[in-house]
């Protein structure tokens, strides 16, 4: 068995690829094989749910992982020589978790490719999305990783890179409710329409007044009560 599986890699001078085995978790002889020396690493169209077995590879430059299983758990270790990492076709969903934990262990990363995943918004996979969408979170992901050269299938440009310093932080793409979410806030209030005035002023057979405090007062002449009352009528 394991001989059948060392027989399925390819490997070209220092590239390493095991493609298309429906694997579940890196093969520890891949490791204990080629970690040592292996510069890029090609595990697309398997079953991963795990990178744990890239400890091995402390020499690593360029991780193409598309084409698997991997969500919002992954973990790397750290793999300061990664330049490039294709993480395509996955099951991501949370970007900012995603980006703050590559900025940690992959301080070297110049290209980022995420397309395929609904982390990403690209109009191509995903029809309720627009090019707005997309160029948000790509200020988004620049500003998380600033040393970006390249991102999913475009280049980074200078103006993308000024614009993600300036705005990047606020630029982050929301998920919205799923359906289920969506289902708990109706049964909370069935039948009842959204309103943003409090749970006492929604019967429409009771009609009295919402009041709040206001901190702020207004005594200049220019007020509402001062336009439209005299002296001698107060």
């Amino acid at each position: 068995m394991m001989a059948g599986s060392e027989s399925r890699v390819v490997l070209n001078g220092t590239q390493v690829s095991y493609i298309g085995q429906d694997c579940e978790e890196i093969p520890a002889f891949i490791g204990e094989q080629y970690g040592g020396f292996a510069k890029r690493l090609d595990l697309s169209f398997n079953l991963l749910r795990s990178l744990e077995g890239l400890k091995a590879f402390s020499c690593l430059e360029e991780l193409i992982v598309d084409n698997n299983l991997l969500g919002n758990d992954l973990l790397l270790p750290r793999l300061p020589h990664l330049h490039t990492l294709t993480l395509n076709k996955n099951q991501i969903t949370d970007i900012e978790s995603l980006l703050d934990h590559v900025a940690e262990v992959a301080p070297s990363l110049e290209y980022l490719s995420l397309l395929g995943n609904e982390a990403c918004p690209n109009e191509l996979v995903s029809l309720d999305k627009d090019e707005d969408d997309y160029q948000r979170y790509r200020y988004f992901v620049l500003h998380k990783l600033t040393n970006l050269k390249f991102l999913d299938t475009r280049k980074v440009s200078k103006r993308e890179h000024e614009e993600a310093k300036a705005r990047g932080a606020f630029m982050k793409v929301v998920k919205p409710k799923t359906d289920t979410e969506s289902r708990d806030l109706r049964s909370v209030s069935p039948g009842m329409p959204y309103t943003p005035l409090p749970s006492g002023s929604r019967n429409s057979k009771c009609h009295k007044g919402v009041f709040a405090k206001c901190q702020y007062v207004y005594y200049g002449k220019h007020s509402e009560g001062n336009r439209f009352i005299r002296d001698e009528q107060l």
